[in-house]
């Protein structure tokens, strides 16, 4: 149960506060700051009504931390939901498309009918007592947007209210395609072919996708009023992972929703290489578990006292391509298991900054899962714990490392390095409902924490977190991003909520920094307003962010003394034909001279061969480039390729050392 202010409010026979929270970020946890108010702005609570999303001032930094830098040109943004101020570095905001009008609660106050006419059918019955503030929230979230998907010239956005679907042909005209209407929340897809994959974790999901969600809960017996209750049990209700026939793109259609005890608040799609004819689904589950009234076998008994429990699991669907339809859950890993004792509690936080515990909480859930099966592994963000997870067989993953951090309140996301030698978890602290990045808000908490990875081992090396402070208006945190295939360096591109875009260099783990970003002012200077950028991802070239509120944000990087264009020039030359980023791909680089070019810069700026050396391989590029690649100067780039191989073997860094090996190569080989 969560608490605003001491008034609590029930949604389906759950705390309102705290189906926001399993909603938006990560299941119910303890937020010390009230949840925010989702835009448009609502009007202000009469006077003598109590207001449980006014800002709220960070508390003095704990001893020993530092906060964010409050001299960061985002720091005093002006305010607005569509005119606000914006500040931006190595970045291009290319677009803003706002959401379609089926995707818009479209009121500007709590006491609009259509307020009302959704809060009741998320089953909400009296809310008479309910602050108005509370009434657009839980109306508004049900419009939010949420992750992307990317295949071919299609972009696909989730929303807690269904999917858009855009033409991306050309990023700077993004239009909209086609919008499916299918609420449950909170929408994260995937896409294989010609399926389309969809969470769905709140309760007003029907099978048939439905918008009339279901009646209004009753009312709690006499004395029970403060007990949590599930809802009650509807035949009709849909809790888990829906799949989409995506052949005619501009008219989806249902062809299998799988049934989850949970629900999905996230889903990884699984490839096996092995298996052409499957793909699977992990499916993580952080909600309420449904009465086995409504879905036999469901439990949420504590392990100890029912070993069939639906908490301490992920759940994997096995999806046939050759007919979908039949799509079914194959096994339910216990991956926190204890191997020694097989208690399948195994696993607990070790104790958070942001909980008020008197002992270590277990982890019963993964928030989301990032698998590679390039090298076989996968990263579990697990809402206590990241663990690392052997993926060879994808239908029993096996957990092979755990970690905790007492620096963090909930684990949220992973991102491996292209080589697979580090992992990036993100801490989402606060729920993403939360103003995070404040001045006094410590730099280590709702960060990125960086991880060696050697051979199955998981080792702290850093931490990172959006350099600039934000206000006590805006919802920050680390949430979603991607790799930035720009050879030679991990980078990678991330969303922080209304903190905006940050692009962060990784490739020494100890000592991240940021390359890029962009930001806008809070949506209300007065009161935390959900919004902000819930993911950022790279796609074939250019930069995607999924705005709350807003819409969808379309950038392109641009030339700094961080990032060269022609080490922007050469992320463009890596191509996919799909990208769901929990499905992580190993990136791959032509043998182009572009690409060298990006080595030759990034060799220069470490100082890991003299000038000299760097001006006579730019000239040769230049000059093969403009023979169009004649054999005269094919041989010049080829005679000078021993000589870097040699460098390599001497260079001061293992980064050098791998641009040199690189460089060589493609000068040794180089396509035509």
């Amino acid at each position: 149960m969560k608490r605003v202010r001491n008034v609590t409010f029930r949604l389906a026979g759950v705390a309102v506060a705290a189906i926001v929270l399993c909603s938006i970020g990560n299941g119910i946890q303890a937020q010390t700051t009230a949840p925010p108010t989702p835009a448009p702005a609502p009007a202000k609570a009469p006077e003598a009504e109590p207001n449980p999303f006014a800002a709220v001032p960070a508390p003095p930094l704990p001893p020993g931390m530092t906060g964010s830098n409050t001299n960061d040109p985002r720091y005093k943004l002006t305010p607005g939901l569509y005119d606000a101020g914006e500040a931006s570095m190595g970045m291009k905001h290319l677009l803003l498309l706002k959401k379609p009008d089926a995707f818009q609660l479209g009121a500007t106050g709590p006491d609009d009918p259509k307020v009302q006419k959704t809060i009741g059918q998320l089953g909400v019955g009296d809310i008479s007592k309910m602050p108005k503030p509370l009434q657009m929230v839980i109306a508004e979230l049900a419009f939010s947007n949420s992750d992307l998907a990317f295949q071919g010239n299609h972009l696909f956005q989730g929303n807690f209210y269904g999917v858009n679907i855009y033409d991306i042909s050309n990023p700077a005209k993004t239009a909209l395609l086609t919008s499916l209407v299918c609420p449950g929340g909170q929408g994260d897809v995937s896409v294989y072919k010609n399926l389309l994959f969809m969470s769905v974790e709140m309760p007003n999901g029907r099978l048939d996708c439905g918008t009339q969600g279901f009646p209004p809960e009753p009312p709690p017996p006499a004395g029970h009023e403060k007990e949590r209750r599930v809802p009650v049990a509807q035949k009709d209700r849909f809790r888990g992972v829906r799949i989409f026939d995506i052949s005619d793109i501009k008219n989806p259609k249902q062809v299998a929703a799988v049934q989850t005890c949970r629900g999905s608040h996230t889903h990884t799609l699984v490839v096996d290489p092995n298996d052409k004819d499957n793909v699977y689904i992990y499916v993580s589950g952080t909600s309420f578990v449904r009465q086995p009234e409504e879905l036999a076998g469901c439990s949420g008994g504590e392990p100890d006292k029912d070993p069939n429990t639906a908490l301490f699991r992920i759940d994997v669907i096995k999806v046939p391509l050759a007919a979908p339809q039949d799509a079914k859950v194959v096994s339910s890993p216990r991956v926190f298991i204890d191997p020694r004792t097989g208690a399948l509690n195994g696993l607990s936080n070790g104790g958070s900054h942001d909980k008020d515990e008197k002992k270590p909480v277990d982890t019963n859930q993964c928030h989301d899962i990032t698998v590679y099966s390039a090298i076989g592994l996968a990263a579990g963000a697990c809402s206590g714990n990241g663990i690392l997870l052997d993926i060879k067989d994808p239908v029993h993953p096996k957990r092979v490392d755990a970690v905790n951090d007492p620096n963090y309140s909930y684990w949220h996301s992973a991102t491996f390095s292209n080589d697979g030698t580090k992992v990036v978890f993100t801490d989402e602290w606060g729920g993403g409902l939360g103003a995070r990045c404040r001045p006094n808000d410590p730099n280590k908490w709702g960060a990125d924490a960086i991880f060696h990875l050697k051979g199955d081992n998981l080792s702290l090396a850093s931490y990172y977190k959006l350099p600039a402070a934000q206000g006590d208006t805006e919802n920050c945190v680390a949430h979603n991003g991607s790799l930035i295939p720009v050879p030679g360096r991990d980078i990678e591109v991330q969303a922080w909520y209304q903190g905006g875009v940050s692009v962060m260099d990784f490739t020494d783990a100890a000592h991240p920094f940021e390359v890029a970003y962009f930001d806008r002012g809070p949506i209300d200077s007065k009161m935390l307003v959900l919004g902000g950028d819930w993911s950022a991802y790279w796609y074939n070239g250019y930069i995607y962010g999924s705005e709350i509120a807003r819409g969808l944000d379309v950038f392109e990087l641009t030339p700094t003394k961080f990032l060269t264009q022609n080490e922007i020039d050469a992320a463009k030359t890596v191509r996919v034909a799909e990208l769901n980023v929990q499905n992580q791909q190993k990136l791959e680089w032509p043998a182009q001279l572009v690409v060298a070019k990006a080595y030759v810069d990034q060799l220069e700026r470490s100082q890991a061969l003299p000038a000299d050396r760097i001006a006579a391989l730019r000239k040769a590029i230049q000059s093969a480039e403009k023979s169009h690649m004649s054999k005269s100067k094919r041989a010049k780039l080829k005679g000078m390729a021993a000589s870097l191989e040699e460098s390599a073997s001497t260079a001061s860094s293992p980064a050098d050392s791998a641009r040199l090996h690189a460089l060589a190569d493609i000068l040794e080989h180089p396509a035509a």
